[in-house]
């Protein structure tokens, strides 16, 4: 029999090697961007097309390399940064298995130009799939330049599997805020299809933090700092009062490292208990170093997951540290009081709003003055009587209380239960509804109407609002502008603010803030965005922004009211979710359960 083991070509394997480490666009960018950390570069610049599938190029002004290292780099196991097995346990640099250069250039057309302060010329090199096609001498400024362009052109399996620009920009924009974060000393400038996304001068932490998120977040953040033998931690939380419901704002780093570590998240989470609101995540910012031999960073290939050797000591120490710090400056528990629904425009009115104002009739000519007007009775022991005449006791029902009486017993009957569900009676038992989910499908299915016919009504605010916006922000709102109008909201940028002039007619003002920060918040939840159309997904956020919550007392009219718009909908099985927005209880189950 022949044999049927062979060894895989180097272009097969470079590129199965490359499945693991580049998955994406957004890979590249970290590889790249890490590279130019690695070189001491204090200037670089990120250019971006298509969402990295056409074009990513990472230009900076580190120590460049000599025109061997560039054929190496290229190399599979290729690295600067080990010699020995032992080195793996003392790293500090950014890569160091040499795979990632080699993984980039099977998979893509690569051009590099580099040159290092001690060369006359610089070096220009070309590769298509692992394939040399040029080496040459050129004209190009101290540092490198890597143009990686066509990702994944010979493996169009994994090009069809990449998300849509947007999604795959956000996972780019992601990778670039990591590297931003932890190095604030170096000048990053990020351009996407020739626009300029960001600009970061080199500054301090507080200050990259601000650049990246806003200028508001400064008065938001609370320093964090405690130095122990075991490690060295510093960096900021976000108060209490300003959590928020995605869990955008939460980083660690590890010995400069972007790291994503559910333990210690948890330690973070342990010492704000009691201080956040229901499904509301802390924002943190946390840099930690700690001696390279007590961790390893080489379990994963992205690098992002890291064992501690001592994680229990860890654990407890920022536990510790961010508990210290919110007393420190007097963060205090919010007792979160579900507001009083009285105060509420009740959600008849909100689905039916009056039309016509009520009329006042007034009598000109009375006098308050003149005693002998009509109009005025003195009250006295003689005439107290006559305040009383005209009324008469009748024994006997009325026949209009019998009709009323009778048209009452003929309209379904609704009660609230545990201020979270609707129960009606149906003709074979009960009907049991969430009405939040209701509410959901209610506002989900109008808000999709009106995207389709564009007649949604809008309500002019006195006081037209201001949100300020990062520049992400500012870049998704490019996609979403034309559904929010569409859907009853007037807005518009006005320099890095969003100005909101109009608002549906079943939207509070007061929800505003809180709306459009769900808005951009879970909009970067990027698989989900994906599986459905934008407009589909802003409708749902919105439904589930704007939506009844448990624990609101609603009126008898406001639950008939809730239960008639249900059932008026196209689908009234699910909510926008697909979770069951109602149980029937039948007479049979009933019975069952009292026997």
């Amino acid at each position: 029999m022949d044999d049927i083991i062979s060894l895989l070509p180097d272009h097969v394997a470079n590129q199965i090697a490359a499945g693991e480490v580049i998955q994406r666009p957004a890979s590249v960018v970290k590889e790249l961007l890490e590279n130019a950390i690695d070189a001491k570069a204090s200037e670089i610049q990120l250019l971006v097309n298509g969402a990295g599938k056409t074009n990513i190029q990472v230009i900076d002004n580190g120590i460049g390399m000599s025109i061997n290292d560039v054929r190496l780099a290229f190399e599979r196991h290729a690295t600067s940064k080990i010699k020995s097995a032992d080195d793996l346990f003392s790293i500090t640099s950014k890569g160091f298995r040499g795979e990632a250069l080699a993984s980039i250039a099977a998979i893509s057309h690569v051009q590099v130009y580099t040159k290092r302060e001690v060369d006359e010329m610089a070096t220009c090199l070309k590769i298509s799939g692992s394939e040399v096609q040029g080496q040459e001498v050129s004209v190009a400024p101290k540092g490198t330049s890597i143009a990686v362009k066509n990702l994944f052109y010979n493996v169009p399996a994994r090009r069809n599997f990449l998300k849509s620009d947007k999604v795959e920009l956000r996972h780019i924009i992601d990778e670039f805020h990591r590297v931003a974060l932890i190095h604030p000393e170096v000048k990053l400038t990020f351009m996407n299809n020739g626009s300029e996304l960001f600009e970061l001068p080199a500054v301090n932490y507080r200050k990259r933090i601000a650049n990246i998120f806003g200028n508001k977040i400064e008065e938001k953040l609370i320093p964090v700092e405690e130095m122990t033998t075991l490690a060295g931690i510093e960096g900021f939380i976000v108060k209490p009062e300003f959590a928020k419901k995605s869990r955008g704002q939460q980083f660690f780093f590890v010995n400069k490292r972007y790291i994503k570590s559910p333990f210690l998240n948890h330690a973070v989470n342990s010492a704000f208990q009691g201080m956040l609101r229901d499904q509301f995540h802390p924002g943190y910012f946390i840099f930690i170093q700690i001696d390279p031999k007590t961790i390893d960073i080489n379990i994963h290939p992205t690098k992002t997951e890291v064992k501690f050797e001592e994680e229990q000591n860890l654990y407890a120490i920022i536990k510790s540290m961010v508990r210290h710090s919110l007393g420190m400056f007097q963060a205090t528990p919010v007792l979160d009081f579900e507001r009083d629904p009285s105060l509420d425009i009740p959600y008849g009115l909100q689905q039916n709003p009056p039309s016509n104002l009520p009329s006042v009739e007034m009598d000109s000519s009375f006098n308050p003055f003149n005693n002998h007007e009509k109009g005025i009775i003195k009250a006295s022991k003689n005439n107290w009587e006559s305040l009383y005449s005209g009324l008469e006791i009748k024994n006997e029902p009325d026949k209009r209380d019998e009709e009323l009486k009778l048209a009452f017993d003929e309209t379904p009957k609704v009660f609230q239960l545990l201020r979270k569900f609707i129960v009606t009676t149906i003709r074979s038992g009960l009907l049991v509804i969430d009405q939040q989910r209701a509410h959901q499908r209610v506002l989900y299915e109008k808000l999709l109407t009106s995207i389709t016919k564009r007649d949604m009504v809008s309500q002019q605010l006195i006081f037209p609002m201001e949100i300020e916006l990062t520049n992400q922000q500012i870049a998704l709102f490019g996609e979403l502008e034309a559904n929010l109008n569409a859907m009853g909201f007037l807005v518009k940028l006005q320099d890095n603010n969003l100005l909101i002039s109009g608002i549906p007619a079943f939207c509070n003002d007061k929800q505003l803030g809180q709306l459009f920060e769900d808005i951009f918040s879970l909009i970067d939840d990027h698989e989900q965005v994906e599986s459905f159309s934008q407009s589909d997904y802003i409708a749902k956020i919105l439904s589930k922004s704007l939506s009844i919550k448990a624990n609101m007392t609603l009126t008898v009219e406001e639950q008939q009211a809730l239960v008639d718009d249900l059932f008026a909908c196209k689908d009234t099985l699910t909510c926008p979710f697909n979770r069951k927005i109602f149980i029937t209880l039948d007479k049979e189950e009933l019975e069952k359960k009292l026997d």
